[in-house]
């Protein structure tokens, strides 16, 4: 995060006695990244982090993809799974590379343990529902349209009001980041940026809990999932500080840059991960120039591929996309407006469409458990008459 924050209790001092009502030592955790030389937190436990009563292995995580297969445009009808499991273990996958993996949910029922992601950082984006994320640093809330940024190494719970609940999920194996052009030298957001510090929601309620009792935390290390138990409450941190903790952003907050002709994608770039980038496509005022055409021109991602996620509208520039389609178009061949699409741009003034898009600098594969509700016909469709 650019800013830092602080919640609960905290010593005067980093590193010195803290002590609980009882006169123990509350316990104190420096949790960081890249080393000693990144982003940290440090939190204060009642209970030592470390102390676990049980482990065992749950499975290996792996992301089973498709083998080499032909380099074409794919689409798949995300809304055609049907609702299962909770927002872990109800992840079905659509896509993977070495940086990122990118999956769905449209979990059924709630989780019973908590969670940490020890590979990466997580967007979590919610396309239906509303809850709470409760975490080792509080509780965050969400409703639809927030993108979750949970950093590497978060303890985490999510609670939603009602089931079922729908998400689209990226996992990476790195850091997810604010673009750096929209901050200055000394980390603000500066005046271009499509959004700032008001739009980000930070968590601003801390639960440590006392509760005795089994809790199960399940930690994704290494393409493995094990489970930790512990006799205590995960969540028994009574203070915290530092700039490293989850953070919430509307895509209804998004300031969508527009121009007199149609604007490359990167003006609708919202955030920066490992070889990937995260934006967001909100409603927006279309070209203004009176010879514009508002529909994207034909484009090679010569060095990138090309995902899109549709939430919700009219994509001016497709046929055949449902609420829910996520499109895949690789590098090494063109893509663009259906036939037709382009024409009829013309004269329109505003698009109310509403869409994630991932753009990786490497090659993606498609995952198996994307093939039942793929299009398999999308390759052809723009050889067919508008």
């Amino acid at each position: 995060m650019p800013f830092y924050h602080q919640l609960g209790t905290l010593p005067h001092k980093r590193h010195i006695q803290f002590r609980q009502p009882d006169g123990s030592l509350y316990h104190e955790q420096v949790m960081g990244t890249k080393g000693f030389s990144g982003i940290q937190s440090i939190l204060y436990h009642v209970n030592p982090p470390t102390q676990v009563s049980q482990y065992r292995k749950i499975r290996d995580w792996m992301v089973t993809l498709e083998e080499e297969g032909a380099n074409r445009h794919r689409h798949f009808f995300t809304f055609g799974h049907e609702a299962k499991g909770d927002c872990i273990d109800g992840r079905v996958y659509s896509l993977a590379n070495e940086d990122c993996a990118i999956s769905t949910v449209y979990a059924s029922e709630p989780m019973d343990y908590f969670y940490r992601n020890a590979d990466g950082d997580e967007v979590l984006f919610i396309h239906e529902g509303s809850g709470t994320l409760e975490t080792i640093f509080g509780e965050l809330s969400f409703q639809q349209g927030d993108y979750l940024v949970i950093p590497i190494g978060t303890t985490y719970r999510v609670v939603a009001d009602t089931y079922p609940i729908r998400m689209l999920v990226i996992e990476t194996t790195g850091e997810i980041t604010i673009p750096r052009r929209y901050r200055n030298e000394y980390g603000q957001l500066a005046e271009h940026s499509p959004f700032c510090e008001r739009d980000i929601r930070v968590p601003t309620q801390l639960v440590a809990y006392e509760s005795k009792d089994s809790y199960e935390v399940r930690v994704k290390a290494r393409n493995q999932l094990h489970g930790y138990t512990y006799d205590f409450h995960p969540l028994d941190v009574v203070g915290w500080d530092g700039y490293l903790y989850p953070w919430a952003f509307s895509i209804h907050d998004f300031e969508p840059i527009t121009g007199s002709i149609h604007q490359p994608p990167p003006v609708h770039q919202t955030f920066a991960g490992p070889n990937f980038v995260i934006c967001s496509f909100v409603p927006r005022m279309y070209d203004y120039h009176p010879e514009a055409v508002p529909a994207p021109y034909y484009h090679s991602n010569v060095e990138s591929d090309e995902v899109l996620y549709y939430v919700r509208g009219n994509f001016m520039s497709r046929n055949g996309i449902q609420e829910g389609s996520i499109t895949l178009h690789p590098s090494g061949i063109p893509h663009g407006p259906h036939p037709g699409k382009a024409e009829g741009s013309i004269g329109k003034t505003r698009t109310e469409e509403l869409a994630v898009m991932i753009d990786t600098f490497r090659p993606l594969k498609v995952a198996k458990s994307a093939l039942e509700t793929e299009d398999a016909e999308y390759m052809l469709s723009w050889n067919r008459k508008p």
